[in-house]
């Protein structure tokens, strides 16, 4: 009952995520045709307002509120369409999503340099429509630290949350892990709440009653369809400057683009000091467009064959992620399908969350087949062949059909973090991953959280709430030996007879997509999300953050693409 075949089978399913199954509902159409199409249709030169460089988690919140301004705006998405896509529209096709490492995939595998499995997004809606779905807000320190409007930053938020937002259910393991968190001590209980508040809480999520994801992609339904185009598979290879006169700063006028088939078209912005391009393409795609248009290291530019437009050295600096540890606890009773809905903010600097369900292997199948290309692509040099790892892990012919397991699992995620590391090009293509580092638990107060973290964890493992669902010898030591034996990442192991909770977290590292950085306020871009150098240029996104916002950033970037497209909008209309 407790073999490393059920254990490996819930291992590869954390490593890409936490689901529920629910049955898939008939395929949809997009609710606004209009201005949704695909590049291919795209007139060969365009002009407009504002271009939009990214329809994601951000974009899609700015573009509708520029287009309600009267502004004209035009969104350029490198990824189709989440709606008809019943993995994406459904929670039960959440792991076949990130599994799926097709060229026109929703989720565009990358290796970071620490050996660590993460997914960017290449669908309209971003990260939110490949996510797992968990939604809070940012705690009003965070919100004073960025210099924010609180009146305006709550009212973006409530603008967002008519639309995407809605309250979990709470059955037998999610309360019992609440309970298990109140036992632990992590207190007061603030029952359901879209609040940052220190002690246990039930948050958001932007799947409704029936398993159905609404994703940043429906906030366009605000949009003015009179004002806005978006393109579909549209990928921006160049932002254009004029740099004719001396001293003056390069200033940003066009883009240059490629459709599906491979021809090329042009956007430019209508004449009018106001008009701007936006780039809104995430933590690693916003950088990496900068520096493939002239922005950043000139050393690196120049290794890449691309004119220095601004050397800017603090491009693509400050890149983290957020370090994710897990356990499982396989039940002897039955658990309900559930995805992340409890967190406890603890104290320390560790947010605790858990799931529920039948995990699926699909994912660490895709890992075998994929990882020797993306390990050429990101230089990454790995210890041990993964495949040859997972053969090791999982005898039999078919080591991937393997019955659905039940069980839990508690995860710790490390708020901030301090660590940071660095985003460099690979080549010109902005289809290829740029090679990034985020230098998990370098600095050592992360892995001093780390472990403070873990401990709350064995302290609601151990819980009276959650005995029912734990197996009398599923201790916390037992839970981390297993979790020692299967490559969850493609990092070293250190096991020894006095295995310890800090090499247990260097060891077992994982993602939980909340990577941020590149483009970070104050060295790539001002207080107003102007890049720093040139004109009529702004980034509006997750690269420009320091620390992950809330327990879960989703939340906070698509509030600050309605925040951004009122300010921006104030200063175009003063009156």
């Amino acid at each position: 009952m407790f073999s490393g075949m059920w254990f490996l089978h819930i291992v590869a399913a954390i490593s890409l995520g936490i689901f529920f199954c629910i049955a898939s509902s008939s395929a949809e159409q997009a609710p606004y045709p209009s201005f949704a199409k695909d590049a291919k249709l795209a007139p060969p030169v365009m002009y407009y307002d504002y271009i939009v460089i990214g329809g994601g988690t951000s974009g899609c919140a700015l573009a509708a509120t520029l287009s309600q301004g009267g502004a004209k705006v035009l969104v350029l998405e490198r990824g189709g369409l989440p709606y008809g896509n019943p993995n994406i529209t459904n929670i039960g096709g959440f792991p076949a999503t990130l599994a799926d490492t097709s060229p026109t995939s929703a989720s565009q595998l990358f290796l970071s340099t620490d050996g660590v499995f993460n997914h960017r997004a290449r669908v309209l809606g971003g990260g939110s429509s490949i996510n797992a779905g968990f939604y809070t807000r940012a705690s009003s320190d965070y919100v004073v630290a960025a210099g924010w409007n609180p009146r305006l930053v709550n009212e973006s938020y409530e603008w967002v949350e008519k639309k995407v937002v809605f309250q979990p259910p709470m059955l037998s393991w999610q309360s019992a892990v609440r309970d298990g968190l109140l036992e632990a001590g992590i207190l007061p209980y603030n029952g359901f709440t879209l609040e940052h508040l220190p002690g246990t809480k039930v948050g958001g999520t932007i799947f409704d009653q029936n398993g159905h994801r609404h994703t940043a992609a429906d906030l366009l339904e605000y949009a003015d369809p009179t004002n806005i185009s978006v393109y579909l598979r549209a990928t921006v290879y160049q932002i254009l400057f004029r740099t004719t006169l001396a001293g003056q700063k390069p200033k940003a006028y066009g883009v240059y683009l490629r459709d599906s088939n491979g021809i090329r078209h042009m956007a430019y912005l209508n004449n009018g000091p106001m008009n701007e391009i936006i780039l809104s393409s995430g933590a690693l795609g916003s950088p990496q467009l900068l520096m493939l248009s002239g922005i950043g290291p000139a050393q690196q530019l120049k290794a890449q064959g691309i004119k220095v437009i601004l050397d800017q050295p603090n491009m693509g600096q400050g890149m983290s992620d957020n370090p994710m540890n897990a356990v499982f606890i396989p039940s002897p009773l039955p658990v309900e399908l559930s995805l992340i809905q409890v967190v406890g903010i603890t104290k320390v600097g560790s947010f605790i969350e858990a799931a529920s369900g039948f995990f699926e292997l699909v994912w660490a199948h895709r890992m075998a087949q994929q990882v020797p290309m993306v390990e050429n692509q990101t230089g990454h040099p790995s210890t041990i062949p993964f495949s040859e790892s997972m053969q090791g892990a999982m005898p039999g012919p078919d080591p991937y059909r393997y019955a659905d397991i039940q069980a839990g699992v508690i995860l710790e995620k490390i708020a901030g973090p301090f660590s940071t590391g660095h985003l460099e090009l690979q080549s010109r293509d902005p289809n290829d991953n740029p090679r990034v580092t985020f230098n998990y638990f370098k600095d050592p107060r992360d892995l001093q959280r780390c472990v403070q973290g873990l401990e709350i964890v064995r302290q609601v493992v151990e819980s009276r709430p959650l005995s029912s669902f734990r197996y009398p010898f599923a201790t916390m030591q037992s839970l981390m030996n297993m979790m020692l034996t299967f490559p969850i990442n493609l990092r070293p192991k250190h096991v020894t007879a006095t295995y310890s909770l800090e090499q247990f977290c260097v060891d077992t590292v994982m993602t939980i997509w909340h990577y941020h950085g590149g483009c970070q306020v104050g060295r790539v871009v001002d207080q107003d999300y102007k890049v720093i150098g040139v004109d009529s240029l702004r980034v509006i996104d997750g690269s420009t953050f320091y620390n992950s916002p809330g327990t879960n950033p989703q939340a906070t970037v698509m509030m600050l693409g309605r925040y951004m497209g009122q300010r921006i909008l104030q200063d175009r209309n003063p009156h």
